[in-house]
């Protein structure tokens, strides 16, 4: 892997901001807006990051099926959300992403491919859910869902990136530490603390 990518991922990380949660307030819409979204939130950081960890650890071909079926499924899920069908606990779904997720990572679970794609696309729902919920509302409603997709994708990249590390024999143990870093950070969202 490019050290620039495990560089650029980590830099993306250490910039992110706290999450706003998903109340569509300062949704301006659009492409920009689409893109900027997930970068700014913690929620969106460490579950779309964790996705591409976890897939480096489960090795080909997890490492690029994961990152295609987060995105697709969240693309199904943020179309439930614009038909305002509704889902419950969708803040919870995308807290526990994080916490599951992250743990998933930590612990290096090497769970067939069928399973990690169920489990990534559950929680794919929720992201896609809150998102499209506030879609309708955005500017450009087209742009805006590319946007957030591309941006998505990158942060998958950037976990990938990241979870080349797993290549070096101290790598593993940096991933697994950012594994319970992710989980740490879902469960701050879970009990309300971030």
């Amino acid at each position: 892997m490019n050290r620039s990518l495990v560089f650029a991922g980590i830099a993306l990380v250490l910039a992110a901001q706290t999450a706003q949660a998903h109340t569509g307030e300062g949704l301006q819409g659009g492409l920009v807006s689409g893109l900027t979204h997930p970068l700014f939130g913690w929620d969106h950081v460490v579950a779309m990051v964790a996705v591409g960890l976890w897939g480096a650890f489960l090795g080909r071909p997890a490492i690029w099926i994961l990152p295609v079926v987060f995105p697709v499924v969240m693309a199904l899920g943020g179309a439930l959300g614009v038909r305002g069908m509704p889902l419950p606990a969708v803040e919870t779904g995308i807290a526990m992403s994080g916490v599951v997720l992250g743990l998933m990572v930590a612990l290096a679970v090497k769970a067939p491919l069928w399973v990690a794609a169920i489990i990534v696309g559950v929680f794919a729902v929720f992201h896609g859910h809150a998102h499209g919920t506030e879609l309708p509302g955005a500017a450009n409603p087209y742009a805006y869902a590319l946007g957030f997709v591309a941006s998505t994708g990158f942060l998958h990249l950037a976990g990938i990136g990241f979870g080349a590390l797993t290549l070096r024999p101290w790598g593993t143990y940096a991933v697994r530490a950012a594994g319970v870093v992710i989980a740490a950070v879902g469960a701050a969202f879970l009990t309300g603390v971030a």
